[in-house]
């Protein structure tokens, strides 16, 4: 009969057996199996969708604080609450001067640092149970409206790439860079598969 640490020892030798055998070599993880093709310049499109807080990569497009409320209200109010308040989902709207307290309240108006994060957010995975349905403006109005309820656009507002990139969020320096010295690579953009 064996011993609880026999046991434990002999199930950790299965599971990391096991574990070795899933994980591909390096070598076998460069070869191709006939299946799949490169993706199309139109396909590769279709994803990329990211917006930057330069303004690069906003669709054309605009959309009103009013017409955003609409949207807001028939989307995403059920999870938000009617104000941004939260309820099954996150808290939009307050919390501006808490982040310094002990029960900080993180909220796209006091903690986020810049709008694009805000617009890319709801037009890549809102409303939740239906992702990418919104229409671009659709998304430039929401996002007025959730900018309007942490009190950073007037309710008469016109949002667009221009409204959006020069928008300043409350907590844009808030953010401090990483001092570790081993994590300041040099973003490569172009032919990084040839630099060593």
């Amino acid at each position: 009969m064996r011993t609880t640490i026999e046991r434990a020892r002999l199930g950790f030798t299965v599971l990391a057996a096991a574990a070795a055998l899933a994980v591909p070599s390096f070598a076998h993880a460069h070869k191709t199996y006939g299946i799949g093709r490169t993706a199309t310049a139109e396909e590769i499109k279709a994803w990329d969708i990211d917006v930057q807080p330069d303004g690069r990569n906003f669709p054309r497009g605009s959309g009103t604080v009013a017409h955003g409320k609409e949207v807001y209200e028939a989307k995403c109010a059920a999870c938000h609450g009617d104000k941004g308040q939260g309820a099954m989902g996150d808290v939009l709207a307050g919390g501006m001067g808490s982040l310094a307290s002990p029960r900080p309240v993180k909220t796209v108006g006091s903690f986020w640092p810049y709008t694009s994060t805000l617009f890319d957010y709801v037009r890549r995975a809102m409303p939740f149970n239906a992702p990418q349905s919104l229409s671009d403006e659709d998304v430039y109005a929401v996002s007025g409206y959730v900018l309007f309820l942490n009190g950073l656009l007037p309710a008469d507002a016109t949002v667009d790439a221009k409204t959006l990139t020069e928008l300043r969020m409350p907590n844009r320096d808030g953010f401090i860079g990483d001092p570790r010295p081993d994590v300041h690579n040099v973003a490569c953009m172009h032919d990084c598969g040839n630099r060593r």
